[in-house]
C-alpha cells in the first residue's frame, strides 16, 4: 500500500496551517507535511526545510523548467512563487505515508489533476465577513493588498463546491477533530480493501 496525497486548502486567513499542525500533533496515522519552496525572504523565525525551502528566483525557475514541481503559482502578485517539490511528496508516499499539502485552491485543482485519487479538504471560517475580520486582525498589509487578497480570498472561497470534504474552521480543536476523522476513515476503508 502506498501512501496517499490529503490537500488542505481554502482561502488565506482559514486556519489551514493551524489544522496541519493540530493534525501531525494529535493523528495516529503516518502522517508527513508536504514542505512548499517559496522565492520570497524568510520571515522572523522560520527556518529552510522546516517552514519553507526558501529558494533563490534563479534556482526557482530552474526547478520549474526542469518540471520539479507538481504545482507553482506566482502568488498575491508581488513577485513571489510558491510551489510543491514533486521529489519530497513522492519519498513520502512511497514510504506509505499520508501526505499533507497545505496549498490553496489554485494550486490543489493543479495537484488533483496529477493525483485523481487525493483526497481534497476546503477548510473555512464560518462566514466571508469572518474571514475579512481575520484578515484585517493581522494587521501586515497595506489596504490595497488586503483588497487584492480578500478578491482572491472570494474567488476561492466560490470554489469550495469542488471540493470532496468541505470543513467549517469556528474552532481550531473542532476543524482538526473533523479533518483527523475524515482521514482515519479513510485510511481505514484502504486498509480494509487491501
Amino acid at each position: 500500500m502506498s501512501g496517499k496525497i490529503v490537500i488542505i486548502a481554502g482561502p488565506s486567513g482559514a486556519g489551514k496551517t493551524t489544522v496541519v499542525e493540530g493534525l501531525l500533533e494529535r493523528c495516529k496515522l503516518p502522517l508527513a507535511k508536504s514542505v512548499s519552496a517559496t522565492t520570497r525572504p524568510p520571515r522572523q523565525g522560520e527556518r529552510d526545510g522546516i517552514d519553507y525551502h526558501f529558494l533563490s528566483s534563479e534556482e526557482f525557475l530552474r526547478r520549474r523548467e526542469a518540471g520539479d514541481f507538481l504545482e507553482c503559482f506566482e502568488v498575491y502578485g508581488r513577485g513571489y512563487w510558491y510551489g510543491t517539490l514533486r521529489d519530497s511528496v513522492s519519498t513520502s508516499l512511497n514510504q506509505e505515508k499520508w501526505v499533507l499539502l497545505e496549498i490553496d485552491v489554485q494550486g490543489a485543482r493543479e495537484v488533483a489533476d496529477h493525483f485523481p485519487d487525493a483526497v481534497t479538504i476546503f477548510v473555512r471560517p464560518e462566514s466571508f465577513t469572518q474571514l475579512e475580520r481575520r484578515l484585517r486582525g493581522r494587521g501586515t498589509e497595506t489596504e490595497e493588498a488586503l483588497q487584492r487578497r480578500l478578491q482572491r480570498a472570494r474567488d476561492e472561497w466560490e470554489q469550495q463546491h469542488r471540493f470532496q470534504h468541505v470543513v467549517v474552521n469556528s474552532s481550531e480543536d473542532g476543524a482538526v477533530a473533523a479533518v483527523e476523522e475524515i482521514i482515519e476513515i479513510l485510511h481505514r476503508h484502504a486498509e480494509h480493501n487491501k
